[in-house]
Formats: structure tokens, sequence, C-alpha cells
């Protein structure tokens, strides 16, 4: 049985979060928390599967709390609850960056949160996160220019053997993959010769602070794709949430159109859809980079592509995974031409076969 920490200043919020996960016979609440400062004394002397944590909290909050587990070096699974988790987009992400796993939005009125759809999602997220692999504490400082200048020449020499033709870069994550996004797309360098399309599981509102927070960190442009955007090489575009993003072409040009399908895999924007897209596309070869999340989105988009094009694909090493699920389902389908360290896809890997930065 699962062992959860409930960390909410809301005693209605405390209780309502102690009935849904008491309900399940796979969780038990073994502690509450009133806000940070009591929750750091709980998590310096137990450890637990997950902890539930809200962001705005007296004497000390969600963030400020992430930060003292980080500092403390403790072993902590978070899954970010708080109504900042929809209206305040930049929070959320801040969260997710200091190593919350994932995050779920707590409606304004407690009633609405005894609905079933709340109640299933809330459930699904916890189960998520209590089976993640990665922890707060583990979560990776970001790198000493020293690392960056190295992996600049790494991406120089990988350069000597890249193959010519048309080529397109096509990203699907989910759970962690905002941080997963950061330790690629930062790595391309400007100058390369295809563009980047990206589907992350986000909802509506998130994905454009998420597409300014990697055009911030990258020296290739990054934005939230517009309907009729046309796609043009050394330019990165991160699908809205909401919707299903697709690359079509007219009169040998490539551009962005949304359609509004209903949910697939349980996700919109589903990376199928923009897999399968590029089948009417004339690029001679599309890069598909599957990286962490759950469920299987991606697999049956990526087949479906491989029966007509040229396609290499690429999948997130197991061990550096926060959620082995979307990679893992590509890797047992048989698709997967290499399986990559995060912090390797975007660069060369030495005496193995060549990674995202060849193909570029």
């Amino acid at each position: 049985m699962k062992k959860i920490l409930i960390v909410d200043d809301s005693a209605l919020m405390r209780r309502v979060y102690y009935d849904i996960i008491e309900s399940d016979k796979r969780f038990q609440v073994e502690n509450f928390a009133k806000d940070g400062v009591e929750a750091l004394e709980f998590l310096k002397k137990k450890s637990y599967d997950a902890v539930v944590l809200d962001v705005n909290m007296p004497n000390m909050n969600g963030i400020q709390l992430l930060k003292e587990i980080k500092a403390e070096g403790i072993k902590a699974k978070v899954i970010m609850s708080s109504t900042d988790t929809i209206h305040g987009a930049k929070v959320t992400l801040d969260a997710l960056e200091l190593g919350a796993i994932d995050f779920i939005h707590k409606p304004e009125r407690s009633y609405l949160c005894k609905k079933e759809s709340f109640h299933d999602e809330f459930i699904k997220k916890l189960q998520i996160v209590c089976e993640s692999n990665v922890k707060v504490s583990e979560a990776k400082a970001p790198e000493p220019e020293k690392q960056k200048a190295d992996d600049k020449v790494v991406i120089e020499l990988a350069k000597k053997y890249r193959t010519g033709g048309k080529k397109i870069v096509a990203i699907a994550s989910s759970t962690g993959g905002p941080k997963a996004l950061q330790s690629v797309i930062p790595r391309i360098p400007k100058n390369i010769n295809a563009p980047i399309v990206m589907v992350q599981h986000m909802p509506v509102g998130f994905t454009a602070t998420l597409a300014e927070r990697l055009n911030g960190m990258s020296e290739i442009p990054v934005k939230e794709a517009a309907e009729g955007d046309e796609v043009i090489c050394g330019q990165a575009y991160l699908s809205m949430g909401g919707k299903h993003m697709n690359v079509v072409q007219k009169n040998g040009k490539q551009y962005i159109h949304y359609s509004d399908e209903p949910s697939r895999e349980g996700v919109k924007p589903c990376a199928n859809y923009m897999y399968e897209s590029l089948l009417d596309c004339e690029y001679d070869e599309v890069v598909c980079v599957v990286m962490t999340g759950m469920g299987a989105d991606g697999t049956e988009g990526i087949g479906n592509l491989k029966e007509n094009k040229k396609i290499h694909v690429i999948t997130q090493e197991k061990d550096t995974c926060a959620v082995y699920g979307m990679p893992k389902s590509v890797d047992q389908a048989g698709l997967s031409n290499q399986q990559v360290v995060l912090d390797k896809i975007a660069l060369w890997r030495w005496h193995e076969q060549p990674c995202l930065a060849v193909y570029l």
C-alpha cells in the first residue's frame, strides 16, 4: 500500500483529498501537513511514496518547500495540486523544474473535487507519481558552462557525419516532459537544417508558457505553433494544448494545421496524429524522438509512419525517464533504433550510433 503525505493549508481540502485517496485500496494517507514547515519536518523523519503539495500556503509555500527538499537532499515524489496549476502556468513550470513530477488543477470550489472526473484523474496521476523514477533530490541542476561548451564541440563533430535530404524532427513527451525538453532543445544548434515539431501533453494555457521558457533557454527559436504557421528549418514548434497538431503540405511547403478530433490514447494533443500527418509531406527522413511519459502515445503513429517513410526512432533510456511508459511502448513494439540517456539525445554517443545531432 502506497503511503501519501498531504500538504495543504485548507482543512476542507485535506479532508477531500483524504476521502479520495482512502477510497482506493492501493493508497493510504500517512500524514497531513498544513504548510511547508510542517511538511518538511515530516519529510526529514519519514519517507513517502508520494507527496500531494499545494502551492499557496502560509509560512512556507509549495515552491519554497521544493527548494528546501532539494537543499536537504530529501528523496520525495511530488504531485503539485493548486488552483495555480491552471491560472499560474509559470508557477507550475517552476515546480516541475524544481523536481515535481506532475500536477493537477484543484477546483476553486471544493464540491467540484467530488466529481468522478476529478477523482479519476487525481488517482491516475497519483499512481503515476508513486511509480515514477525521479525524486526531487535527484533532479539535476543546470549544467556547468564547461559542460555546455563540451556539448557544442560534440555537436560540431557530429556535423561531419550528417546525411543529405530534407528532414524533420518530431518529438513526443508527457509526464516529466517539460523538464526533459529542457535537456534537449537548448542543446540544438541554431544552424540546424531541419524543423522540429513537438507534442507535450499539457492542458490549454500551459504550452505557450512552456514554449516561451524553452525559447529563452535555446539557440533556436521556439514557439507555440499557431494555425497556418509555415514549418521552416531552424524553428521548433510546440503543439498547443487541447487540439491535435498536424503538419500538412501545400504547394511544396509545410504548414501547421490543428484538428479537433476527440482525445486519442486519452490525450489531446496526441502525438500519433502528428506522426501520421507526416506521411503526406515530402520529407526524405523523419527523426522520431519519444521521451518520458505515461501510456503509449506515439507508438501507433510511428508504426503507421514507418510503413511508407524512412524514419529513425530514438527513445529515451528507461533509467532517465520520470515515467518509462511511452518509450517502453515504442521499444516493445520493435520500432526504436536507439535507446538513449536523456542528456545525450541531442548529442553524439561515442563508440555507438549517432543520436539526434547527426541528423540535423
